[in-house]
């Protein structure tokens, strides 16, 4: 196949012009019957088709033109049908100049108007009613109940309307999401090419087309070369053309008389294929000469086509509802396994093999703004992380999304095809982006078309850009398709739906325990408050009287004690100071959940150099210290609980780091970082075990020895609850024998500090 070649100057034609045509207001019909319309209530002609018989004309009344028909109107106005569409009434006999001729009639309502067809009726010798039909018909319902497939089930349909209709080829054609047809059956006689498992692009039925067959199931055109007959006059008594798309005799636009003939058809009748209302394909047939079907064989093979669509439907919803059953299962496991762990994200991780089930994916991962979790074959996590951007920045975010072709969406997606060119995705949150996403893979595939997709018509040379003709190849043209996965079924993302209700409903079953056990600490933590308050604020006193008294037995009565006795009162001193000292601790860690905060906005490098200044004065003269303080900037806290922060921090600092022949001691402040200010103090001293870290900021938590360097485990616990209380977080990084770097942050205020 090679590509037209064009100049740039020449008009191009409007692919989408067939899209616009008005094909249901064309104004004439074919000439194998003629149409009058009627006032419902005189039965006064209002229009009618050039072709009518004897003074059938504008003006006339059906009761002066054509007497027989008037019983036949009323009955139908008496008793309408419950459907919309042009509907048999009866064959009738019409005298015309003389001849007698049969006529089928068919009658519908539009625009206040009744729409009268009369349909020349065939040779009497001809019996296609549907009595005659009685046989065929109940043989057609018994073949489709033992039919394996759907396939088969269009075989079956195919062979019955193509004998019903006597036509040189039935095709059963079936549209895709992008209304592209494959052919899927076919029965002939050989006069005809084969299209059996071709492909038709969406353009060689416009959109307004397919309306019509979704409107009107039955349409025939028994000679491609008619001529149209013209409606007179060409509007209605309300002042606009008349609206055929339920008629039986409308005439076609010439677009498509053209592609007839290009494919080589004399005559063709199309049946549509409706299941759960909307349009499924068509039963399409074609004769190679002109070729007439009566009207009521035309209405048995709607109903033949109807039975086979209640089938499909049948067949289809059996197949969902067997696909449905086995997703619920497995949905219902991970269900369970999600309500066993203390996040859903650990009962998913935990049994992989299920996550890919329920989609019937070859990959999965477990995306949020922080972690990455990978499960099966999946792209790589940077284009994992491409494709959390992508999501969370679409206008039109849905609960759940799905593409089979995520390349022509993303054609960033084009360099990981072979591992996702489907993706299903689930958002699990969209306050922090978090998704569930699931992979496909590329299915490269040969599709063969009848014709060229890409070129649906041609310009006309003579006409210029506004004439369009359609193609005239209909040679197999094949295509190799890339970049598209197995399509999603309806059942798979209802799956995929169903396990994101079940992921909220878990977060949000555990956020009202995590409320309900928050408000239960907040109750315990006020009353512990209380206590080690009160316990602590006690205590002082009988700890401050034992060492007082201790000191002075000791400085009055030491000639009197012994040696050991002296030793016994140091310990006693020893032990009542560091107690005294403990629960001058707890009382200042219970107030800092008590007292109020009090910011301001202060400088922070004064508020370091005070501190170290007074730090230093417990430091033994002969020890060396190197202070790097770096520019701290300002902050915005309680001076007085940041005052104590600061001294934990820089006497730990100190404390740890005494071993070291010269200690080395860096205060500093890091970029800002999602709205906080970051600070930190760094030593290098005996440093810790990261293995510990969570111990680090708890009450009476230590990682060395009382014996090694002293302390009452309560300073760094103090830090975190003060950091806490202004908004902000603490965390330590260490390495034993190298020094440790304790970090906390606080809150920034809309002027920076």
């Amino acid at each position: 196949m090679t590509s037209d070649q064009r100049s740039d100057a020449t008009p191009r034609p409007d692919l989408t012009a067939c899209d616009r045509e008005p094909i249901h207001i064309v104004g004439s019909v074919q000439p194998h019957g003629f149409l009058l319309t009627l006032d419902p209530a005189s039965l006064a002609i209002a229009q009618a088709s050039a072709n009518a018989p004897g003074t059938a004309a504008a003006g006339a009344t059906l009761d002066a033109v054509f007497p027989t028909l008037v019983p036949v109107v009323r009955r139908y106005l008496d008793a309408p049908p419950d459907e919309d569409g042009a509907h048999y009434l009866r064959t009738v006999t019409l005298d015309v100049a003389g001849v007698s001729q049969a006529y089928e009639v068919a009658a519908h309502q539009v625009d206040g108007l009744v729409v009268l067809e009369m349909e020349e009726a065939p040779d009497a010798d001809v019996d296609a009613g549907l009595d005659a039909l009685t046989p065929r018909l109940r043989a057609f319902v018994q073949r489709l109940r033992v039919a394996r497939s759907v396939e088969d089930l269009c075989a079956i349909v195919a062979e019955d309307i193509r004998h019903v209709t006597g036509f040189d080829r039935v095709l059963v054609y079936r549209f895709d999401r992008d209304w592209h047809g494959t052919v899927l059956a076919e029965d002939g006689n050989g006069v005809l090419p084969s299209y059996l498992d071709l492909r038709f692009p969406a353009s060689d039925i416009p959109v307004q087309a397919r309306e019509l067959y979704r409107r009107n199931r039955l349409r025939i055109i028994p000679d491609a070369g008619y001529e149209p007959v013209p409606i007179r006059p060409s509007l209605t008594p309300a002042g606009k053309p008349l609206d055929l798309s339920q008629s039986v005799l409308r005439s076609v636009s010439p677009v498509h008389g053209e592609y007839m003939r290009n494919m080589g058809t004399g005559a063709s009748m199309s049946v549509s294929i409706m299941v759960d209302d909307a349009l499924w394909g068509l039963v399409s047939c074609h004769n190679r000469q002109p070729h007439r079907v009566p009207l009521q064989a035309r209405n048995a093979c709607d109903f033949l086509t109807q039975i086979f669509a209640l089938q499909v439907s049948a067949r289809e919803r059996g197949a969902q509802a067997e696909q449905r059953l086995a997703l619920g299962a497995v949905q219902a496991r991970l269900l369970g396994f999600m309500a066993e762990e203390d996040s859903f994200v650990d009962g998913l991780l935990k049994h992989p093999d299920d996550v890919l089930a329920l989609a019937n994916a070859a990959g999965a991962t477990i995306v949020t703004k922080d972690r990455c979790r990978l499960i099966g074959t999946t792209p790589a996590e940077p284009e994992v992380r491409l494709l959390h951007d992508w999501l969370s920045a679409r206008t039109d975010e849905a609960e759940v999304f799905s593409t089979e072709a995520l390349s022509e969406l993303l054609p960033d997606a084009e360099a990981f095809a072979d591992k996702a060119s489907g993706l299903l995705a689930i958002s699990v949150s969209k306050k922090y982006a978090s998704y569930i996403l699931w992979f496909r893979p590329e299915v490269v595939r040969t599709v063969k078309w009848g014709g060229n997709p890409v070129k649906p018509a041609q310009p006309d040379p003579e006409g210029g850009p506004d004439r369009l003709h359609p193609r005239k190849s209909f040679e197999i043209w094949k295509e190799t398709v890339k970049g598209r996965s197995l399509p999603w079924s309806g059942p798979e993302v209802d799956a995929a739906k169903d396990l994101r209700n079940s992921v909220l409903g878990i977060v949000l079953r555990r956020a009202e325990e995590l409320a309900a056990m928050s408000e239960e600490l907040q109750r315990s933590n006020r009353e512990l408050e209380a206590f080690s308050y009160s316990v602590s604020h006690d205590l002082r006193a009988p700890f401050r009287h034992i060492v007082g008294y201790s000191n002075l037995l000791k400085n009055r009565e030491a000639a009197n004690l012994s040696e050991k006795g002296r030793h016994y009162v140091d310990t006693i001193i020893e032990a009542a100071f560091s107690a005294g000292t403990l629960v001058d601790n707890l009382l200042s860690f219970s107030q800092m959940g008590r007292n109020s905060l009090n910011r301001v906005t202060g400088d922070m490098n004064a508020l370091v150099e005070e501190v170290r200044r007074k730090t230093m004065r417990d430091v033994a003269p002969e020890r060396t210290v190197r202070w790097e303080v770096g520019s701290l900037g300002r902050a915005y806290a309680d001076p007085f609980m940041l005052r104590l922060v600061i001294e934990n921090l820089l006497s730990n600092a100190l404390k740890y780091s005494r071993d070291r022949s010269e200690a080395v001691i860096e205060v500093g402040r890091l970029p800002p970082k999602d709205g906080e200010a970051v600070f930190f103090v760094r030593d290098n001293g005996v440093g810790f075990d990261m293995a510990y870290v969570d111990k680090l900021f708890g009450v009476f938590q230590r990682l060395h020895r009382v014996e090694e360097f002293e302390g009452t485990g309560i300073g760094l616990a103090n830090v975190r609850r003060i950091v806490e209380r202004h908004g902000g977080r603490t965390w330590a990084e260490g390495r034993l024998g190298e020094g440790a770097t304790f970090h906390f942050t606080l809150p920034l205020r809309e002027d920076g500090h």
